[in-house]
């Protein structure tokens, strides 16, 4: 798993390079937790609640998640996950006003926030678009 925004495709990358600056403009400090998943680590991810342990943390079977997207037969992932930091840890509460403050940031630079999902709500999660 990656947190490298080279993984990114180009135009993930400079809405998430602009994210980011934003957000620390406004005094959020804010990391990447991921860019891109190989096929594999979708797999285990997806396989997380159903046939191995934990609870589930994604619908999206290798190949259907943004994050295992390819360009040129490099990674260029399409979405990025991303979480808060406030006192040097990471605010995961998605009850935390921060979130949707972040989320309405990516929104306005033209990302999809997952937090806005009706069903399987991902707070740390913003993606490309459908074209």
């Amino acid at each position: 798993m990656s947190r490298k925004l080279e993984h990114l495709d180009p135009r993930v990358r400079a809405m998430a390079e602009r994210m980011l600056s934003i957000c620390a403009g406004e005094g959020i400090d804010l990391i990447i937790t991921c860019t891109y998943r190989s096929s594999e680590e979708q797999a285990a991810l997806y396989a997380q609640g159903r046939t191995s342990p934990g609870r589930i943390v994604t619908n999206a079977q290798p190949g259907q998640s943004k994050h295992n997207a390819r360009l040129n037969g490099q990674p260029a992932s399409l979405a990025f996950d991303v979480v808060p930091i406030r006192s040097g840890k990471a605010v995961w509460d998605a009850k935390d006003p921060v979130w949707m403050r972040v989320g309405q940031i990516g929104e306005e630079i033209g990302l999809a926030w997952a937090g806005r999902w009706k069903r399987f709500r991902e707070f740390p999660h913003f993606e490309l678009p459908e074209a």
